[in-house]
């Protein structure tokens, strides 16, 4: 049999003549005239090429095909309109949940941010898995209404109506040096120190400056780059086996300077705030599912941020 050839709403009809017993009854149920009833009834029967019911006295009783066939109508029904149920309806249940979140982040808030999240998601919804994968800024709102990603973590944007956001981070430049540096010790480091060291730039890009050689140059300063490299894990080993400094967001730099002899400065310079944000689509603004994500990020950055104050 070819369901194509059949018209699936003519089972809900099916279903209502089993339930009542009764055509007319059948017609009130569905909302719906008795003789729109007959007719479905009469095409059913066309198509499975069984009476279905059979009259006995005002009853309509079902043939054996159809006793047949009531239980697999029933639970197709069921399952159909447990499955157009609303997001908000459905829920999400983390604990038994096989859900992959795709999230798009930049390697330096990977390891402010999935620890903690993978730790709560081991625990609480073990079925549950996450792959990070990095988008281009520019193309941040279609990777979100495209549904290529869940959720994005990246600095302060200008974006487009269609895209939420909150403040994940607020954050502040700092200077990374090994503990016995000559020149600095535990003391701050003095701008003309700064400038006159070699420094550590991490970027992916093969040219271009940081944020802080933008806050260097207004106020028309320049430093010296010794080493150009792509990740901050690098730069904060280098230093701790150089005098060479680093500079680069604060909370990060407690994370990644936990097993290196380095101290953390201020930068020399009253420097802008960096702010980190996170990103959804407005079509996921009341999806349990995506609300699940965003609270379990927000909730683990901001246990993160209180641990490394609490340890600064």
């Amino acid at each position: 049999m070819n369901l194509s050839k059949i018209d699936l709403n003519l089972f809900p009809v099916f279903d209502a003549i089993v339930q009542t017993g009764s055509l007319t009854a059948a017609a009130r149920e569905l909302h719906l005239s008795q003789p729109a009833v007959s007719h479905a009834l009469a095409r059913l029967r066309e198509h499975l090429d069984d009476p279905l019911f059979v009259r006995q006295g005002r009853r309509m009783i079902p043939t054996p095909y159809a006793r047949q066939l009531m239980p697999v109508v029933r639970r197709a029904l069921t399952s159909l309109q447990a499955g157009i149920k609303s997001p908000q309806s459905l829920g999400f249940v983390p604990e038994t949940s096989d859900r992959v979140f795709t999230i798009g982040m930049r390697d330096i808030l990977e390891s402010l941010t999935l620890p903690g999240l993978m730790a709560h998601i081991r625990q609480h919804a073990p079925g549950v898995s996450v792959q990070c994968v990095q988008i281009e800024r520019a193309d941040l709102a279609d990777a979100l209404r495209q549904g290529r990603v869940d959720a994005i973590i990246d600095i302060a944007l200008p974006v487009a109506p269609e895209v939420q956001h909150t403040r994940l981070v607020l954050d502040r430049l700092v200077v990374v040096a090994h503990r016995d540096h000559p020149l600095i010790g535990a003391g701050p480091v003095h701008l003309d120190t700064y400038l006159a060291a070699s420094h550590v730039l991490v970027s992916a890009r093969k040219q271009g400056l940081g944020i802080e050689d933008h806050e260097l140059s207004r106020q028309g300063l320049r430093r010296q780059i010794g080493l150009r490299c792509r990740h901050y894990f690098a730069a904060c080993r280098v230093v701790s086996m150089t005098d060479m400094l680093l500079t680069m967001p604060e909370q990060y730099a407690r994370v990644a300077n936990r097993q290196f002899d380095n101290r953390l400065h201020p930068f020399p310079l009253i420097s802008a705030q960096l702010d980190a944000h996170l990103y959804w689509h407005s079509s996921a603004e009341d999806d349990p599912t995506n609300q699940w994500l965003r609270q379990r990020i927000l909730q683990t950055v901001q246990g993160e941020l209180a641990q490394l104050e609490h340890t600064a």
